[in-house]
């Protein structure tokens, strides 16, 4: 079917030009690999370039790699808190130092747009700023409330986990690696991480600066190979672990984890809702939809699928969402007015053909996009609108996670909100309204809603947690629990004068009448 509004043509690709960035075979050679493995090829999503070469690993190569990072993990747990934050403090200036090459790996690897992937940068830099000025107030020992006041003295003490597993996806190869490796290091942790077959060179390129800025070189070891069988090999021997991804894998995770009685947090898929109130302002929340939809071609787990849109103001905002997401610019390379770079693989560009044509075939209607533009390079596929998505439909309820966004209208906001509640995901939504959009967000079960943004003004409130209900995931990253995860709780009381019991020389039935006013004494006090 014809979209019903023509998107004018892409504007050729102006600037410095697409090329594959050197420098990557050193980079393979920080793999905590036996010497002669085999290799796998890594290619860029924007012409298929080859980028370099990293060796495969075995389940050897994590079990030495777990074992190494174990014994610096000992040494580091020793180090004074403040030369670990030190460590994370000079890895950020040379995250900010070294800008225009960081990029250049993430966008080669990624494919996406160069403003996308100095989004990854940024984040990571404000992470480690939050966590290496909070971590003190998150680790120091903690007074607790006693058994008896005077007599107990308790204190809560917070001591590393040991190894954590890390095992990242492609989308955001710098934040989904290293946010995670942040706090999980200035709590006294090592790491091993298993960033995905697809972007190894640039969890490769953070482990570099690390160790630059002064990291043990043991303590961060990453693996590279077949995620099925490193991610299992590394559940198998971790301390803890952190996984982002499908909801499918999530789930196998976390069986796994429940085996060895080991704590883990997972941020998973998302079916993820906008909704747009009647007395929202439109031309802002068109500018915000084409961000919250498009951003990294759409290929982010808190990205919008959904619109639910309140029919007083339905066809003018379809109209100005239309208008705003043909003016998005498509294309590969460094530009910074590129608006969307490629998908990641032609497996993703496989899913986002699928359901938009299977949506068409039973009688959704194109509004915008909905072709893949081989003319730019062999991944891109346009920013693309439908309306008239039925259940019936694999865009109603499967994650897509491309460019792809159905807009439905509504009643009213009561019929707006159970319809963005009616998925088994719970990640993030969004609520554009000028007087009503927090009491709507409170009606919704995500777990980061965004009044008046897609999805940033969550993701980059990093003193807050993060993170999804129902098979969106589990635990949370960010804030005060995106730290203390990674510690395990002890709890040390010091007895004074009295035991906690009868004193000699007491009966039973007398330290029971005096223990019963005692307890009626505290109940009074907090």
């Amino acid at each position: 079917m014809a979209s019903t509004t023509e998107p004018g043509p892409t504007p050729a690709v102006t600037g410095r030009e697409w090329r594959a960035p050197a420098g990557t075979s050193v980079l393979s050679g920080l793999v905590a690999a036996a010497p002669g493995r085999p290799t796998q090829a890594s290619h860029a999503p924007f012409d298929g370039s080859l980028l370099g070469d990293v060796p495969v690993c075995t389940t050897d190569d994590v079990e030495a790699a777990v074992a190494s990072a174990r014994t610096a993990q000992r040494a580091w747990a020793a180090v004074p808190l403040t030369e670990r934050r030190a460590v994370i403090r000079r890895f950020r200036d040379l995250l900010l130092q070294q800008e225009p090459g960081i990029l250049d790996i993430v966008q080669a690897e990624s494919g996406k747009s160069r403003l996308s992937a100095f989004e990854e940068l940024a984040d990571v830099a404000l992470t480690a700023s939050y966590y290496e000025r909070t971590a003190p107030r998150y680790l120091r020992p903690a007074r607790r409330k006693g058994a008896a006041p005077l007599l107990t003295r308790t204190v809560e003490y917070r001591l590393p986990k040991g190894v954590v597993g890390i095992i990242s996806p492609w989308n955001y190869p710098l934040t989904l690696a290293v946010s995670d490796a942040i706090p999980a290091l200035l709590a006294g942790n090592g790491v091993v991480l298993k960033p995905d077959s697809q972007t190894p060179f640039t969890a490769l390129l953070a482990l570099k600066l690390l160790r630059e800025a002064g990291l043990p070189q043991d303590l961060f070891q990453i693996v590279t190979g077949p995620g099925p069988l490193l991610g299992s090999a590394i559940i198998n021997r971790a301390d803890f672990v952190m996984f982002t991804g499908s909801s499918a894998t999530g789930k196998a995770v976390a069986r796994q984890c429940g085996e060895r009685l080991i704590g883990f947090s997972a941020e998973l898929g998302g079916k993820n809702p906008m909704l747009v109130l009647a007395d929202a302002d439109l031309a802002k929340a068109a500018r915000g939809a084409v961000q919250a939809c498009f951003s990294n071609s759409g290929q982010l787990c808190v990205s919008i699928e959904r619109i639910y849109v309140h029919r007083a103001v339905f066809e003018p905002f379809l109209a100005a969402f239309t208008a705003e997401a043909q003016r998005l610019r498509l294309g590969p390379g460094p530009d910074w007015d590129i608006g969307m770079g490629s998908l990641i693989s032609a497996k993703q560009l496989e899913t986002v053909t699928a359901h938009v044509e299977d949506a068409l075939s039973k009688g959704a209607r194109l509004v915008s996009g909905g072709r893949s533009r081989p003319d730019l390079g062999p991944l891109f596929y346009e920013p693309t609108i439908l309306t008239g998505v039925t259940d019936r439909m694999l865009l109603a309820r499967e994650e897509t996670f491309g460019p792809v966004v159905a807009v439905y209208q509504v009643e009213d906001d009561a019929e707006a909100v159970a319809l963005a509640n009616d998925t088994e995901y719970g990640l993030n939504a969004s609520v554009w309204s000028a007087r009503h959009g927090v009491p709507m967000a409170r009606r919704l079960l995500a777990g980061t809603v965004n009044v008046n943004d897609g999805y940033a003004a969550t993701w980059a409130s990093h003193d807050a947690p993060i993170g999804g209900m129902k098979d969106s995931g589990t635990g949370r990253r960010h804030g005060r629990e995106g730290i203390l995860k990674y510690t395990e709780a002890q709890t040390v009381s010091l007895q004074r004068l009295l035991p906690v019991g009868p004193p000699p020389g007491m009966t039973n039935e007398r330290y029971v009448r005096i223990m019963k006013g005692a307890v009626k004494l505290m109940s009074r006090f907090p």
